[in-house]
């Protein structure tokens, strides 16, 4: 466990918010990448001690000054230890995560949820919707976060949740159970839509991989703990959204939505397709490389796609 501190010896700490101070200042002087649902020391920190003390996130502030029993410093310095030596993200240190407001279930076996879709989600995808959808497919789901927030979102339609990955759709499995959506959501093994037959949807929501050879190679050790097969996808990232754009027609019914993440590959996308009419999403909370077309859209550009 970690013993020095350059403020105060881990040995005297006593109390919640100096323990997550404590941590947040180790953190910020390591080697460490903050990109797995928080963006700052503080709030990792925090992440691990809640989790130790079985606390939710919006506990009351007054709990920054309860006094920790020695078991508990002992369990945090452990996480602490693990977060600094092996650069896990948190979220597979402490086994779950954060999306749209609602807990997930995640490990190793799949991305730690992060998109900036949620706040689509959240918003019931207004205003790209004219109406909500019946019958909506998350491609690509990994730990199911995206398909089971728009189960929440969307309480009367019906969901699938598709992935090559049989280790992922386990951990999406977890995921049904925990929020009791099994009459609405379920999961099927799918290369793309090679295992969907000839099932439409009103709304596809996918988040594949994306990431291209250069950024994969320079990216912080934290993202080599997930998945390569969730990240990588060719040289320029757009190797699966190519074969998404090509086939998503059949797929979706006359008044359906596509909408797509494509994280930093957006600009690649753009100078792939010039002549097609991407509408880039913008968020309040931050995030990027977000697009959505219309089956009308895919209809009019199907060409390009080929």
């Amino acid at each position: 466990m970690i013993k020095t501190s350059e403020s105060k010896p881990f040995s005297s700490i006593t109390n919640v918010g100096d323990v997550i101070q404590w941590g947040a200042d180790q953190f910020e002087s390591s080697d460490l990448c903050f990109g797995h649902g928080f963006d700052n020391a503080w709030d990792e920190a925090a992440n691990l001690v809640l989790y130790v003390l079985s606390l939710p996130w919006d506990v009351d502030s007054d709990i920054l000054y309860r006094e920790l029993t020695e078991t508990e410093k002992i369990n945090i310095g452990d996480l602490y230890d693990r977060r600094i030596k092996e650069q896990i993200p948190s979220a597979y240190l402490v086994g779950e995560a954060w999306f749209a407001g609602l807990k997930f279930l995640v490990d190793s076996r799949v991305l730690v949820p992060r998109s900036p879709i949620a706040e689509l989600i959240e918003n019931q995808f207004t205003p790209w919707l004219s109406q909500a959808p019946k019958t909506i497919l998350d491609l690509c789901t990994g730990s199911g976060c995206i398909g089971i927030a728009c189960a929440h979102s969307f309480p009367e339609a019906e969901i699938i949740l598709s992935d090559i990955s049989t280790d992922a759709l386990a951990v999406a499995g977890q995921n049904i159970s925990l929020h009791q959506v099994s009459n609405r959501v379920k999961s099927i093994e799918s290369d793309l839509f090679a295992g969907l037959d000839d099932k439409t949807f009103d709304l596809i929501v996918s988040n594949p991989p994306y990431v291209d050879i250069e950024d994969l190679s320079s990216m912080p050790k934290e993202y080599h703990h997930e998945p390569e097969i969730g990240l990588a996808s060719g040289s320029d990232g757009l190797d699966f959204t190519r074969r998404l754009l090509r086939e998503a027609l059949q797929h979706l019914s006359d008044t359906g939505v596509l909408i797509v993440e494509v994280g930093n590959s957006w600009v690649a996308l753009d100078d792939a397709f010039p002549n097609v009419p991407f509408l880039w999403l913008e968020f309040e909370r931050g995030g990027h490389g977000v697009f959505m077309l219309t089956a009308d859209q895919l209809r009019e550009y199907h060409k390009e796609f080929l």
